[in-house]
């Protein structure tokens, strides 16, 4: 199977499954992302996604060696939700990690660059060389700037370079680097903290960052996004405090 996904206490996990192709995404796995996030979406019992790559890859965007649509009629299918179903984020409201294993390039990047949280190891490494073959990244090339500043994201973006994980992280693009054999401590330690929020909260928290971010500070802060509404007056808005007046660790229902 070229994408694996299982479901595990609230937790989703999908795994990039192509090593010899180093996780390169061709029709079939873009299809079963597709469908995963789909699922994830309509899954209330989901707290939180964990996205990676088999072997010694994150991703290396996608498969070359496939004979697919011309760039316009790709540009035009995926234009919702970006390159593997998912780099334009917002298209999920609970958390997305990206684990990030290896090398993530063009469209592994702008997964990437789609996820909410990335923890990556040391020997992870990050680029967009689309238009070393004459293609575009055409989700990176919206994305990045608005993630870093214009001269960093014109450095990756004009000349197809790498970026090694230390310096991703400087430039603010990821949350973590570790070494390698402490990535899945690392990652755990990111979804004990989601798990331990009211799921409500979480979902409320998401949805506003996504969809005010084109708008005035005030303006989104009294946004009446329906997700902001049904946290603040859910049960768990009520439990969680009354369980820090009682001491004791919150039990959340998501309702």
């Amino acid at each position: 199977m070229s994408v694996e996904y299982e479901v595990f206490d609230g937790i989703a996990r999908v795994t990039l499954n192509r090593p010899e192709r180093l996780n390169a995404i061709d029709a079939a796995a873009e299809a079963a992302l597709a469908r995963i996030w789909t699922e994830i979406a309509g899954n209330p019992e989901i707290r939180c996604a964990v996205l990676t790559g088999a072997g010694r890859a994150f991703c290396a965007g996608a498969d070359m060696k496939e004979e697919g649509p011309d760039g316009l009629n790709y540009w035009d299918a995926t234009g919702d939700h970006g390159f593997g179903g998912i780099a334009l984020g917002n298209r999920l409201s609970v958390p997305l990690i990206a684990r990030v294993n290896g090398l993530a390039l063009g469209g592994g990047f702008e997964m990437v660059l789609g996820c909410d949280l990335v923890v990556a190891a040391e020997s992870a490494s990050f680029g967009l060389p689309e238009p070393r073959v004459g293609r575009l990244p055409l989700d990176g090339m919206v994305t990045l700037p608005r993630l870093t500043t214009r001269a960093r994201a014109m450095g990756i973006l004009l000349t197809g370079r790498r970026l090694g994980a230390a310096q991703a992280l400087e430039y603010g693009l990821i949350n973590q680097v570790v070494p390698d054999a402490e990535l899945d401590t690392a990652v755990d330690e990111w979804l004990r903290d989601i798990v331990s929020c009211a799921p409500l909260s979480l979902r409320a928290i998401k949805r506003s960052v996504g969809d005010t971010a084109h708008m005035a500070a005030s303006g989104a802060r009294n946004t009446r996004l329906p997700s902001v509404t049904a946290a603040l007056g859910s049960r768990d808005a009520d439990e969680g405090v009354l369980a820090f007046r009682e001491k004791r660790a919150p039990v959340w229902t998501g309702r």
